[in-house]
């Protein structure tokens, strides 16, 4: 497997190992009105820093089993890949943005919103790193 795969694959995971127990347990208990809520902001901030370590300790040891591919600057390839990934995500990002941003404040508001563009965001990360690794996978880009 490529390295370059393996940190998709590590950036996925991580997403949903943090992000899924976030956004769930938004849903199912929804913020009050009240802004700021400092209990959500403690949790997103929680979620957040827990995603950041696991790819960062996910990185070293990544690196620390595959130094010489980690390395070597990204070819060709690589780079067509990135770059389509970056489009797909691009795609969902400025969907989620004029959805939080031309659609919600007119139905919505405080944490709805804040919420719904961090999923935006999470989504789109998702989607270039799956778009990553489905491109290595079929072998072209």
């Amino acid at each position: 497997m490529p390295y370059r795969e393996k940190v998709a694959w590590l950036s996925l995971l991580s997403i949903l190992v943090v992000f899924i127990p976030y956004f769930t347990w938004s849903a199912m208990h929804p913020p009050g009105p009240e802004i700021p809520n400092f209990k959500q902001m403690a949790f997103y901030a929680v979620a957040s820093l827990s995603w950041a370590a696991i790819l960062g300790i996910g990185h070293l040891v990544l690196r620390s089993s595959s130094r010489v591919e980690a390395k070597l600057p990204m070819d060709e390839r690589d780079i067509a890949i990135a770059h389509k990934a970056r489009g797909y995500a691009y795609g969902v990002l400025i969907t989620g943005i004029i959805l939080v941003g031309g659609v919600m404040p007119f139905t919505n508001g405080g944490w709805e919103i804040a919420n719904t563009a961090f999923f935006m965001i999470v989504l789109a990360e998702a989607v270039f790193s799956a778009c990553i690794i489905r491109a290595y996978r079929r072998q072209h880009a």
